[in-house]
């Protein structure tokens, strides 16, 4: 019998990258590191800072200085007499080059 063996995806592969940013965080802490020209996403949780620095790279077309990682706690969540948690992700915030930047908020 023959043994199967699953392929890992390429480190580069764009669809990879792509996929682990969930989302940029917007809270007040978010807010004020924007002036630092940092900026604060939502990514997956086996999401590494090579891979983080990629594909923010190629999303925004911007050049990364630094990726900072962390795990917040996860979240108690209680609907009536259930309780559960929320969702559990990793936030990354991500210092860009003098001049880069990254449009959240385009004028309308």
């Amino acid at each position: 019998m023959g043994r199967i063996t699953t392929l890992k995806p390429r480190q580069n592969d764009p669809r990879r990258l792509v996929d682990c940013i969930i989302r940029p965080l917007v809270t007040e802490k978010a807010t004020r590191l924007l002036e630092q020209n940092q900026y604060t996403f939502a990514v997956q949780p086996q999401a590494t800072k090579p891979e983080i620095k990629a594909a923010i790279e190629l999303l925004f077309n911007v050049r990364v200085v630094a990726v900072n990682t962390l795990h917040p706690p996860e979240r108690r969540k209680r609907v009536g007499r259930f309780t559960g948690r929320k969702p559990h992700y990793k936030k990354a915030i991500v210092t860009l080059a003098q001049g880069d930047k990254i449009v959240l908020f385009p004028e309308v």
